[in-house]
Formats: C-alpha cells, structure tokens, sequence
C-alpha cells in the first residue's frame, strides 16, 4: 500500500501574488503590516505590579458592564466573560499572551469587574458509591 500524496493548495503556474505592502497612513498608529499589533504590550498592561494568583484554568465570570474608560482590551476582555471562561481561552479569543492577560484580569480583579472561580477539582467530586446509593434509593421510589 502506497501512503497518500500531498497536495500543494496552489498548483505551480497560479501561485497567488504576494500583495504589496500598505502604506502608513498618516494618524493610522499602524506601521504598514496587519499581523501586528499596532501598539507595543507593554503599553496595554501598564507599570509592573503584582498580578493575582490565576492560572491557565481559573474561570473568569464578568461582574458588570464595561465602564466607558475601560481599555479597549478590557472591555472585550469584560463582553466575552459574559459566560465563565478560562484564562486560556480568553487569551486565545483576545490573540493576546497569557502574561498580558493576567495583567488585565488583575486590574479588572482589583477594580472588582470581573470574578475569579477555581475550576472544578476532582477530589471534590462526590465518591462512587455515594452517587449509586443515591441512584439506586431513586430506583426505588
């Protein structure tokens, strides 16, 4: 048995046309390229301080709206978390690093916008046979 051969997603002779990079406009605050960001991360999170203890699995659940001087991250960051999410997953639906968005989870946490709820830990499930005695005692009535 053969292994299955790769396919190029554009044959030789219609290979896309790289486009031409964009000029900066003047007051844009982009240098010209899409994929970056227009401003540096360090500007997004502000001075060093102390962040909150918050790991990859912490739940983040919004306590308010956004309030109109809110960072544009925030605010997103405060929309998304309508529902609980991880902090892994809001730094992959921001497309920011986990670090910048400790940062902004630790000011919404100080500002008390935001709440944070440890995950679901498997020691504080119920015990096995609790849960089929309690099935069980259902069955019967």
């Amino acid at each position: 048995m053969t292994p299955p051969q790769r396919q190029r997603r554009f044959p030789k002779q219609a290979a896309p046309r790289p486009e031409p990079p964009m000029e900066p406009q003047e007051g844009d605050g982009q240098h010209g390229t899409e994929d970056k960001p227009p401003e540096r991360l360090y500007i997004l999170t502000g001075e060093d301080g102390e962040r909150a203890a918050i790991d990859l699995v912490t739940l983040i659940v919004a306590r308010a709206d956004p309030p109109p001087s809110a960072a544009p991250e925030q605010s997103a960051l405060l929309r998304i978390c309508q529902a609980p999410l991880s902090v892994a997953e809001i730094s992959a639906y921001l497309n920011l690093p986990i670090s910048v968005v400790t940062v902004l989870l630790t000011e919404l946490l100080t500002a008390e916008l935001v709440q944070a709820r440890a995950p679901v830990v498997r020691q504080a499930r119920a015990d096995r046979s609790l849960l089929e005695a309690v099935m069980h005692g259902l069955q019967k009535l």
